[in-house]
């Protein structure tokens, strides 16, 4: 029963820390936009270019991709560096 006398002061303290981070989120604008970001992640960045690499990249043309190479066990190796388990 003890315990009672240490649990209660540690929970309201912890219930102080915790409206403080929330007052602290409010006031600093974290829930001012909350539909933004989830839409912005669906629009399309048509500005960016694509990627190029090697020597197509002067050109402007992006590279051919190969397909996966097969391992001698019969699995797919990914990477120019992979070696089989």
């Amino acid at each position: 029963m003890e315990i009672i006398y240490l649990l209660i002061p540690i929970s309201l303290v912890f219930v102080g820390v915790i409206l403080w981070a929330f007052l602290w989120a409010v006031g600093s604008g974290q829930f001012d936009d909350l539909e933004g970001p989830a839409h912005q992640i669906l629009m399309d960045d048509d500005d960016v270019p694509p990627a190029v690499s090697g020597d197509r990249q002067a050109e402007g043309e992006e590279a051919p991709r190969r397909p996966p190479e097969p391992s001698s066990h019969g699995r797919v190796r990914r990477g120019p560096h992979a070696s089989p388990p």
